[in-house]
């Protein structure tokens, strides 16, 4: 069983009380898990695309970087490039992203290289993949803290601290590899023509008219029609088999299975952010509506149990992500446990922290 630091969010809670609880959260984890931080510990966060309003903040990350620093530890943000198009698919990019988002405090690290081209090849024993392309930069660092906000995702149900290590770490021929059989199609009873999934596909895959459709042959399956559809008119089920429920759960498998390579024989750190709860993702380039209040701030060395004690909590809380299955496949894997228990981190709102 794996332990899960959770402070609970409150009506009243301001950004400053999430710092306090995140530097808190961060002391008691280390000091209870006998862990010696390195001089460097990257954060892995996601800058979230551009017209999405629902990501993670950057002040919310400045007690994590408080509590480096005042432990004399070096960081930096570290991501790696998109899949689809978009504006994070390059560096040069996704640069501009981060600083248009307010992520200025530390300087930005392409795991990946300037275009998804630097990797190393993790060999694992998995049921899709024998060996996952991870971004170089990610497996340079012995330490890391991978630092998710957990939410919904149209394909692999929620995403939180496994996707983050996963699709997040993996270079952008392991993203590909990822999605390689995900194959969204185009309702055209619900097609309004507003051409708006095609210049998001970086496959030149859409063709839109009075039929429209979507090229099979081109398609990656990187989801990014489906994200900014508006009109719901592109489905990631196909009568035909093609994103059938099996096709969906296969894609959490390789999810699951890159979390593996990407953590394997390295110590992570996991904080989730369970706040601005969407249904779908930070990929999703819209404005969304929260779907619950605040939950909290979540940490943990297993990413299989804080992604578990959120989706439970968030469950109890009256909304269901899909995604269940991931949980008992990593586990089987090895990735972490599901079974957890909870310690609670109490930071009173006139605390001093030092």
């Amino acid at each position: 069983m794996s332990t899960v630091y959770l402070w609970k969010a409150t009506p009243e809670a301001d950004v400053e009380m999430v710092q306090r609880a995140t530097r808190t959260m961060l002391d008691r984890l280390v000091q209870e898990s006998g862990i010696e931080l390195e001089g460097t510990v990257p954060l892995k966060v996601h800058f979230g695309e551009v017209g999405n309003v629902t990501f993670i903040r950057p002040e919310n990350y400045d007690g994590i970087i408080d509590y480096l620093e005042c432990n004399g530890i070096r960081s930096c943000f570290m991501e790696t490039s998109a899949l689809y198009g978009g504006q994070r698919y390059k560096r040069e990019l996704h640069e501009k992203t981060a600083i248009e988002h307010g992520f200025t405090r530390l300087p930005l690290v392409m795991a990946d290289g300037d275009r998804g081209e630097s990797f190393v090849e993790i060999m694992i024993d998995g049921r899709h993949f024998k060996s996952c392309k991870i971004g170089r930069a990610v497996r340079e660092h012995r330490q890391m803290l991978i630092v998710s906000h957990f939410k919904g995702h149209i394909l692999s149900g929620f995403g939180g601290a496994i996707k983050q290590l996963s699709m997040g770490c993996a270079s952008k021929g392991g993203k590909l590899a990822m999605h390689m059989g995900v194959k969204p199609r185009i309702r055209n009873r619900k097609c309004r023509r507003c051409h708006l999934c095609e210049p998001r596909c970086g496959e030149n895959a859409i063709t839109i008219g009075e039929k429209s459709f979507i090229d099979h042959e081109r398609c990656v399956g990187c989801g990014a029609c489906v994200a900014i559809c508006p009109h719901r008119a592109i489905s990631i089920f196909s009568l035909r088999g093609a994103m059938n429920a099996f096709g969906l759960k296969a894609f959490r498998e390789k999810l699951v299975e890159y979390a593996c390579a990407s953590q394997k024989d390295l110590q992570r750190i996991y904080v989730n952010f369970a706040m601005n709860i969407t249904r779908g993702c930070d990929c999703e380039p819209r404005r969304m509506k929260p779907l619950l209040p605040d939950v909290g701030v979540f940490a943990s060395t297993d990413p299989v149990a804080i992604d578990r004690a959120c989706f439970d909590m968030i469950r109890d809380r009256g909304t269901k992500f899909r995604g269940a299955d991931t949980f008992a496949y990593a586990e089987s894997m090895g990735l972490g446990s599901s079974e957890y228990s909870i310690s609670e981190v109490l930071v009173p709102r006139d605390t001093v922290q030092t």
